[in-house]
């Protein structure tokens, strides 16, 4: 049985557009990953500094224009939430690279599938 030329075309037309859609989400992906993994050692680099500080130091953070003063408990419990959901989101877009690779390389097997058997279902 032979699909005919017109649903053939149309056919493949669709599985590249979701081949060049998912390689889109792919770069978008990775380039996200990589700001996220930056942020997450930015984050680790200034906890250590953190504790390399005396535990009397005062510690300022800044907000807007200004800086207020921080207790250094405080300021690494955030800087360790911020680590944690940075890593988690970061595992999340790992997953959803996966998913989107495994996607991209479906349709191109897809495409290759349809041209190798000349249209014949």
């Amino acid at each position: 049985m032979s699909i005919p030329n017109e649903a053939l075309q149309k056919l493949v037309q669709e599985i590249e557009a979701q081949a060049i859609s998912a390689q889109r989400e792919i770069n978008i992906v990775k380039n996200t990953v990589s700001t996220k993994q930056r942020d997450v050692r930015m984050l680790e680099l200034t906890t250590t500094e953190l504790k390399q500080l005396p535990k009397d130091t005062n510690v300022y953070e800044g907000v807007g224009k200004m800086f207020v003063h921080s207790p250094t408990p405080e300021v690494q419990k955030r800087l360790l939430s911020e680590t944690t959901e940075l890593k988690s989101d970061i595992s999340n877009l790992n997953k959803k690279l996966h998913y989107l690779e495994t996607t991209h390389k479906n349709s191109r097997e897809h495409i290759d599938q349809i041209f190798k058997s000349g249209g014949r279902s």
